[in-house]
């Protein structure tokens, strides 16, 4: 998986400010550290952190099971949380609750779920690092408008997005034909179930209106086992956390407050201020403001799940274990490393997720071990505690030296190689390619069965994610990968004035897809280019 050569994408193409990026000047570098997004602050007093125990996420049971398949339904609604103590949040939820239910899955196994859209605003689902049919992978007009909508609603609902650059013509094709494919109340979403298992996600992805629509709870974790990962030592059952952290910020009524330009959310975008990305200054885990945890002295595996709009984490635990290494990585977005690999702080961009094993053994009885964010201040630097017990305990969890065999992609296979420019315009705003989205114009059509090198480059931070396949990173900046790229990955972090190769082989299902920014605000503002599989 090495390359040492350079990328081959020069000044000519990436433009003046990303040359420091590949010849590394000390500004450049400094540069490379910066992050995304302005803070938007809280309107009501915060509470004292470690105070609100961690909430776990309801596993949702499927309404019926047959031989191939289990089915699912979820009603997308509004619902009144306790969020803060003692304020009520209306929040737009999966089944009322945020996160949403935890979908768990088999490999093998197909998934239908049944959405039925009781919001005030349509609705787009995304399974997050699925491998999926074209007709149920979330393409961003195919909506789901609320039950009981007239036709009007359609021509409503998309009417504010004519007024983004690039978006007025709504011509072209997707999935099965057509742009957009509307449907009213209830629409069924197919996942067959043919990848690995891994930590996977659903949230909205309606066009224009992602950012809020996340940011107002519709997200949940979708978690794929399979029986290689079954037959590892690793921590199971209450030992096994999924974690989603999401920062936010709260109106003086308790209500999300985001800087929508339009609160109705019939057109889309942010305020000026908030063109680069929003930051909250309330860290919630499960939906939690800065909860806590008691652990036994034992293995646990966290899934940490970076679901903020913008927010980059450093996670690291405080105190650290005397001889480090405290975050033992086993997987990541795609699933399974081969080996593990020992952290002791581990960077993740927004989509982005990390499987770790926490010794707890490590700490004496009655330790206070903060999970801290070394990327935030103040309150926001602060994330999680876990409180170790006395209690004695059995813990037969191991982290093997060895996690499975995975297979690596050949650079030798590529049948070509494209390179896709992650960058502001100063007309357009957010773009690739120095185009702004518009759905049906495509932007790449690889064959289906190929393997193709494709290059990511950025002016600013863009966590930039692939519909379809999981990709290996290849280099960055013409070196190796970076400490946190080992894997199979749907979402890869460049930094400013950065460049990225993935190797990706596009498989099973021929359609439209999506790139984006995961920045919800880029991609909310056009930083999206769609790609067809033939």
């Amino acid at each position: 998986m090495r390359r040492r050569r350079f990328l081959g994408v020069g000044a000519a193409v990436i433009g003046a400010g990303a040359v420091g990026a590949f010849g590394v000047p000390p500004a450049a570098r400094l540069l490379a550290e910066a992050r995304p997004g302005r803070l938007l602050t809280s309107e009501v007093p915060l509470p004292e952190p470690f105070r609100v125990p961690l909430p776990v996420p309801p596993v949702l049971a499927p309404v019926r099971s047959d031989a191939t398949t289990d089915h699912y339904e979820i009603v997308q609604r509004v619902a009144g949380l306790e969020i803060l103590p003692g304020l009520r949040t209306e929040a737009w939820t999966y089944g009322g609750t945020f996160p949403g239910p935890t979908m768990v899955a088999r490999a093998g196994r197909e998934v239908v779920v049944r959405h039925r859209n009781e919001l005030p605003v349509p609705s787009v689902v995304h399974l997050h690092g699925g491998h999926t049919p074209a007709d149920s992978d979330g393409y961003p007009v195919d909506l789901l408008l609320p039950a009981g909508s007239s036709a009007d609603h359609a021509a409503h609902a998309m009417a504010g997005m004519t007024g983004m650059a690039g978006m007025a013509g709504m011509s072209g094709t997707s999935g099965t034909g057509t742009v957009g494919r509307t449907v009213v109340g209830e629409r069924s979403y197919t996942y067959p179930g043919h990848q690995r298992a891994a930590t996977l996600w659903y949230h909205d992805h309606r066009m224009g209106f992602t950012g809020p629509g996340i940011w107002r709870g519709l997200a949940g974790f979708h978690l794929i086992g399979d029986e290689e990962e079954d037959a590892l030592p690793l921590p199971r059952g209450e030992r096994d956390l999924p974690l989603m952290l999401a920062d936010r910020a709260f109106a003086s009524d308790g209500s999300f407050r985001y800087p929508s330009v339009d609160p109705g959310l019939t057109v889309p975008g942010v305020t000026d201020d908030y063109m680069n990305g929003v930051l909250g200054d309330v860290i919630l885990v499960n939906g939690a403001p800065w909860p806590r945890v008691e652990v036994d002295r034992a293995h646990y595996r966290l899934r940490l799940l970076n679901a903020s709009n913008t927010r980059i984490y450093r996670l690291e635990l405080d105190p650290q274990p005397a001889d480090g290494g405290a975050l033992v990585q086993i997987g990541g977005d795609g699933g399974l490393l081969e080996t593990p690999i020992r952290h002791d702080a581990v960077e993740i961009a927004p989509a982005e997720r990390f499987d770790v094993v926490v010794d707890f053994s490590r700490y004496p009885p009655g330790t206070s071990v903060r999970l801290t964010n070394r990327f935030g201040s103040e309150r926001t630097g602060e994330v999680l505690r876990f409180d170790v017990t006395s209690r004695p305990v059995t813990d037969d969890a191991t982290v093997p030296e060895r996690l499975c065999t995975l297979e690596r992609l050949d650079p030798g296979a590529a049948v070509t190689t494209r390179t896709f420019g992650f960058r502001r315009s100063r007309n357009d705003g957010w773009t690739i390619n120095n185009r702004p989205y518009e759905p049906g114009r495509v932007l790449a059509a690889p064959a289906l069965g190929t393997t193709e090198i494709w290059r990511f480059f950025s002016d600013v931070h863009h966590p930039v994610h692939l519909h379809l396949d999981q990709f290996q990173v290849l280099s960055r900046n013409g070196g190796d990968p970076g400490p946190y790229d080992a894997g199979w990955k749907d979402t890869v972090d460049l930094r400013p004035s950065e460049g990225v190769e993935v190797l990706v082989r596009f498989t099973d299902y021929p359609g439209t897809y999506m790139l984006h920014c995961h920045n919800l605000e880029h991609e909310d503002m056009a930083m999206m280019a769609d790609f067809v599989v033939e």
